[in-house]
């Protein structure tokens, strides 16, 4: 499998962010693909969405380490209303509805993450 193929069907990624004392935050997290950006929904008050609003920078990667693919990228935090495609495509991929609430509340925060390069694995065509 490619690794546009990949970005489309995998469920998580490995999100790496930095705190402000400069330690790494790790977590994996559900993000889709679209029109070769990738989007997490995740809340504002999480430590991760806190994270990129004190620095942008991020890396992530793709859960398989059999097959490694690892990206530098940037975060652009967007409010609501969310792009019509990225709704579409967490409902597609998750059966989940971003723009309700549930019981952890508001996905108030989706991040648009651009790749500035990629360090494994190499670049999605397009």
């Amino acid at each position: 499998m490619n690794l546009d193929q990949r970005l489309q069907t995998e469920r998580n990624i490995w999100l790496a962010t930095v705190r402000p004392d400069g330690s790494p935050h790790l977590t994996p997290t559900w993000f889709v693909w679209v029109e070769g950006r990738a989007y997490v929904c995740t809340l504002e008050s999480n430590i991760k969405t806190r994270n990129v609003r004190a620095n942008p920078h991020i890396m992530f990667s793709l859960e398989s380490g059999d097959a490694p693919a690892v990206a530098e990228a940037m975060v652009d935090v967007l409010q609501r209303p969310y792009p019509r495609s990225v709704v579409d495509a967490f409902a597609a991929k998750f059966e989940w509805d971003i723009t309700k609430p549930d019981d952890e509340g508001p996905y108030d925060a989706l991040w648009k993450i651009s790749v500035n390069r990629w360090l494994m694995g190499g670049s999605p065509p397009g």
